[in-house]
């Protein structure tokens, strides 16, 4: 096993890449820990509160699975402190080999990857329209942030590290907010472009204003916007949220793969 990355990994990630998009960009930064096999198996914590990500090949082996377990293990990875995203078929199998370790792994997470070959009008306009943040946002951004993460359970930072994100996030213009009729900021949406796809996220609609469309307008303008750059859209969301998987598909997503997470 080696600990660096090659063009072997990227060509193996290949077939993966909408579903393990975010471990394709991460493997363009420094990362505290990478172990592969440049084949079958490539396992990447980029940093803390972050998840480790494995990629494993589809025809991986059952004596390869346990080789996954067990360097997962050796490297901490296993300690309670750590999530980690992967396939369905991996994740089943360490859940049953950590149990014979006297461990007890779980799914926390479902999640599909969807892509956006053309989007779709939505055929229910929201009051309002889309705001691009500027400098006057950082406030508002980081209040987003802070929910969107708690929502979701993952990578959870400080106000004050949130408040840095959305300053680095306006700087590339790439921070929208949906302002209501009212003037009320009710929902948030970012984009993040890498070559091959551009990651639509921080998609959240303040709870007292949901059911009202404002996400749907918002991840569509922000998917036509994104869509520029000539690179496919694409978004990660929560398998049980079945209204935003609704929202997703009305305005052109089409689901691309499916992994978990697992802590």
């Amino acid at each position: 096993m080696d600990c660096f990355i090659d063009e072997r990994d990227l060509k193996i990630l290949e077939k993966d890449s909408c579903t393990f998009f975010v471990l394709g960009r991460i493997l363009g930064f420094k990362c505290d820990r990478i172990i592969t096999d440049h084949e079958k198996l490539l396992i990447c914590h980029s940093c803390q509160p972050y998840p480790v990500w494995i990629w494993t090949a589809d025809d991986i082996s059952l004596d390869e699975l346990e080789k996954a377990y067990r360097l997962t293990e050796e490297n901490g990875f296993l300690d309670g402190k750590h999530t980690i995203n992967l396939k369905y078929e991996a994740a089943e199998f360490f859940i049953k080999r950590a149990e014979n370790d006297g461990k007890k792994l779980s799914i926390t997470t479902n999640m599909l990857a969807y892509e956006c070959p053309e989007p779709i009008e939505p055929h229910v306009r929201a009051d309002g329209e889309l705001h691009r943040c500027t400098e006057d946002d950082v406030d508002t951004l980081a209040e987003f942030m802070d929910m969107f993460h708690k929502e979701t359970d993952l990578d959870k930072l400080s106000r004050d590290e949130y408040r840095i994100k959305a300053e680095e996030g306006i700087r590339h213009g790439a921070l929208f907010l949906w302002k209501n009729s009212n003037g009320k900021y009710v929902s948030s949406c970012s984009y993040r472009p890498n070559s091959e796809y551009i990651s639509v996220g921080l998609v959240l609609t303040l709870p007292e204003f949901r059911r009202k469309h404002y996400a749907e307008n918002l991840v569509y303008e922000v998917t036509c916007i994104a869509k520029d750059f000539g690179s496919m859209p694409m978004l990660y969301t929560d398998a049980d949220y079945k209204a935003s998987n609704e929202c997703y598909k009305r305005i052109g997503y089409k689901l691309k793969g499916k992994l978990c997470t697992i802590g």
